[in-house]
């Protein structure tokens, strides 16, 4: 167990009936760091979350926030912790401002300029009933709630889902200034883009299983890349189809095209023995990454 971790999870395990919520996750996330829980649909994010709450019972391992047991103490976990649930249920009945103000009462108090501060950098009118408002509307008061009373742990469940690009820039500096402070947010996500941007390390898992858990720049850096080297002159493309982690090697009037699977230092040696005018390299994105983990995942199933 690292000791600087706000989550600790060992062989966390929930099914449902026969099931599979999700198996054997263990994993650690570390005070301060924004850590991605990334994933397809139904591959078992929301169910590891339901459990780290302590809303629904493991059915075996162990899990620990802040150093304390979850199911012995739920609720002081809960007190320090805002929560975003990935399917948000709210009064309708109620203003945005009303149920704000009962779900401020319930945690002991909230800074009610801090919760307009936030809706008014969400751009979200508290005034309106609920039930007139729109989904990403909706989910600009779930947001709300869930910063309001500046928590030490956030845990939000696909929390841009509905909100439109220019707020999912305003979200993004919220997980900018929470990291800024110290505070620590597990953010589960299907979106690649949002988690390869705000996310320090990122845990993949597929069929309620973890596939891997890693920093995202380390991540990319085992992945494959293409690269484009340009030649001042023509070059003999057998002259790099030897070499290890090379391939797809292709040579059209003096550019060289390939895939680089790790370190580039052998394939630079021997674009060397030419002059070189241009590299480019063609970074891959946490998509990619996502579907090489899983495309392997599957070659080893059969």
């Amino acid at each position: 167990m690292d000791n600087n971790a706000i989550i600790h999870t060992s062989g966390l395990t929930k099914y449902y009936g026969k099931q599979r919520g999700m198996v054997d996750i263990s994993l650690d996330v570390r005070q301060g760091e924004v850590f991605g829980y990334l994933g397809p649909n139904g591959a078992g994010k929301t169910t590891t979350i339901r459990t780290l709450l302590n809303l629904i019972q493991p059915t075996r391992g162990i899990a620990t926030i802040f150093g304390m047991d979850i199911q012995q103490k739920g609720l002081e976990v809960r007190r320090h912790t805002g929560y975003l649930p990935g399917e948000l249920k709210l009064y309708d009945n109620l203003t945005g401002a009303e149920m704000l103000h009962y779900l401020g009462y319930l945690r002991g108090g909230v800074d009610w300029a801090h919760v307009e501060d936030l809706a008014t950098r969400l751009d979200c009118d508290l005034l309106p009933p609920i039930r007139s408002l729109s989904h990403g509307n909706r989910q600009k008061i779930g947001l709300i709630q869930a910063f309001m009373n500046t928590p030490d742990l956030l845990i939000l469940d696909e929390p841009t889902i509905g909100l439109d690009p220019l707020m999912q820039q305003e979200f993004y500096r919220l997980i900018s200034e929470t990291k800024a402070q110290g505070r620590t947010v597990f953010l589960s996500s299907h979106i690649m883009p949002e988690v390869e941007r705000v996310c320090d390390r990122v845990a993949i898992i597929r069929e309620g299983r973890l596939v891997t858990v890693e920093d995202i720049d380390n991540l990319k850096a085992r992945s494959i890349r293409r690269l484009e080297i340009h030649f001042a002159g023509p070059v003999s493309q057998e002259q790099f189809t030897e070499i290890s982690g090379v391939k797809d090697v292709s040579v059209h009037d003096s550019v060289l095209t390939c895939t680089v699977v790790g370190e580039l230092d052998a394939l630079v040696k021997a674009a060397s023995q030419a002059r070189v005018v241009n590299i480019i390299s063609h970074e891959p994105s946490l998509e990619e990454i996502f579907l090489d983990y899983y495309s392997e995942e599957e070659s080893i199933a059969e």
